[in-house]
């Protein structure tokens, strides 16, 4: 037997096709979704600062010749039509997105632009010796010196947690600290679980 909707269903159904339909259109709403969830950062972040490598993915909606995906040059620079060369490095999506919106008013009313971190690559820090995992770490958020640790298996059975060392270049400089681990745990020195920066080189020595 067929089942017929009366006029209040009809009028619901409507109403509910209505909404789903209004502001982005579908094919631009599955685009965003997509891409936001593969998204490492999200365009509201007000922690990630995009660095040189990085990829980003720009969404203006229903501008599809203006939405793509660039990399951040050597220079902190991306390239976006309309507007070309736009100073990416050093802000975070959510300030790139407020830079983007203005630079895109001199062509186009009332732009709604979203940035999302794609590829998180600049961010990246070195560790060697007595871990189990040495290698190259990208952070894609603030990460400590007992996180890295953790990130990279733990110590070995030789490790000499007393005498990290911790290698960083401030203003072209080198400058070297030693990390006690032991008396961190212990809560002796709390402040010695520095936050990491990008370009950090740890070797735990054995």
């Amino acid at each position: 037997m067929r089942r017929y909707l009366g006029p209040g269903m009809v009028i619901l159904w409507s109403l509910l096709l209505l909404s789903l339909f209004s502001g982005y259109s579908r094919a631009d709403k599955e685009a965003l979704e997509k891409r936001e969830g593969q998204a490492e950062v999200a365009a509201d972040s007000d922690q990630y600062v995009i660095g040189a490598e990085d990829v980003l993915y720009i969404h203006v909606w229903r501008e599809e010749a203006l939405t793509r995906t660039v990399p951040v040059r050597m220079d902190g620079m991306i390239s976006l039509p309309l507007i070309q060369e736009v100073k990416a490095e050093g802000l975070t999506p959510f300030k790139l997105k407020e830079v983007l919106t203005q630079r895109f008013k001199e062509f186009i009313e009332a732009p709604n632009v979203s940035v999302a971190v794609m590829e998180a690559n600049s961010v990246k820090v070195y560790i060697s010796g007595q871990v189990r995992t040495p290698g190259v770490y990208r952070l894609r958020s603030e990460t400590t010196l007992l996180q890295i640790i953790s990130m990279a298996g733990g110590f070995t059975d030789w490790a000499n947690q007393k005498k990290i060392l911790i290698i960083r270049k401030e203003d072209g400089k080198e400058k070297r600290m030693t990390v006690n681990y032991k008396k961190i745990i212990k809560g002796d020195d709390p402040g010695s679980n520095i936050i990491l920066k990008a370009g950090d080189t740890i070797i735990v020595p054995d």
